[in-house]
């Protein structure tokens, strides 16, 4: 999460776990949080391996804390997917659930299943932290 979303908000960082998490329960990924976010070409490059700034840890780690409780972004579905948000891609196959922390967040699906194939919207403030 801090290495994809450090700048972002508490829901992009919340979306990000939660994608990873959705993985984690895929049978197509690794079966734990370390083996997904490792996998290469996947993740920021040296994700396993670089420190986090001490000023934003606070709420990485609280948000992160969060989603390994179970808590999910409320509109991330089953993807398992993002990409920066102005990042445009041409395949067919996107369908976009959230745009928010900077990323866009979607679903693989056949062509025809497709009804939001461009990103939508940023959308932010829906995850509060546990108190």
């Amino acid at each position: 999460m801090y290495f994809e979303s450090n700048r972002s908000s508490r829901d992009g960082m919340v979306a990000v776990g939660s994608v990873v998490m959705n993985r984690v329960a895929s049978r197509q990924y690794p079966n734990t949080v370390c083996g997904v976010v490792s996998q290469k070409n996947q993740f920021a490059a040296g994700v396993m391996t670089r420190r986090m700034d001490r000023r934003s840890a606070p709420l990485i780690r609280e948000a992160a804390t969060s989603v390994l409780r179970g808590e999910r972004h409320p509109m991330i579905g089953n993807a398992q997917f993002f990409h920066a948000a102005g990042y445009r891609a041409g395949y067919d196959n996107m369908h976009y659930v959230l745009t928010a922390g900077g990323n866009a967040f979607y679903e693989r699906r056949r062509p025809e299943h497709v009804t939001q194939s461009v990103p939508r919207p940023a959308i932010e403030g829906i995850t509060r932290p546990r108190s």
